[in-house]
C-alpha cells in the first residue's frame, strides 16, 4: 500500500467572471492577488489592462484582494464592468 505524500496545497477555486452576458471561468488559488486575475480576464475578453472594474457581492474588488480574504467559494461569480472615463 503506497501512500501519496501529503502536500500543503491550497485548493483551487473556479471563479466565474461575467461581462455583458459572456462568462469565463478562471481557476485560481485562494491566496492569489486579484491583480493577476484581472490580467488574465482582460486578456480573455481582449481588453486593455485596466479596462474593467470588478465587483463581488456588491463590493468593488481591489488589486490586493484575494479570493480568500473576500470569502469566495468555488463557483462564485465576479461581475466585470467597463471603467468609465471622463465625466464632469
Amino acid at each position: 500500500m503506497s501512500q501519496e505524500p501529503e502536500e500543503d496545497v491550497k485548493p483551487k477555486l473556479n471563479l466565474n467572471i461575467a461581462y455583458e452576458g459572456q462568462h469565463v471561468t478562471v481557476k485560481v488559488k485562494a491566496n492569489m492577488k486579484f491583480a493577476k486575475i484581472f490580467e488574465v480576464v482582460e486578456k480573455r475578453f481582449q481588453k486593455e489592462p485596466g479596462t474593467f472594474k470588478f465587483v463581488f457581492e456588491g463590493q468593488r474588488v481591489g488589486k490586493e484582494d484575494t479570493p480568500g480574504t473576500l470569502g469566495m467559494e468555488d463557483g462564485d461569480q465576479v461581475d466585470a464592468f467597463l471603467m468609465q472615463v471622463g465625466g464632469g
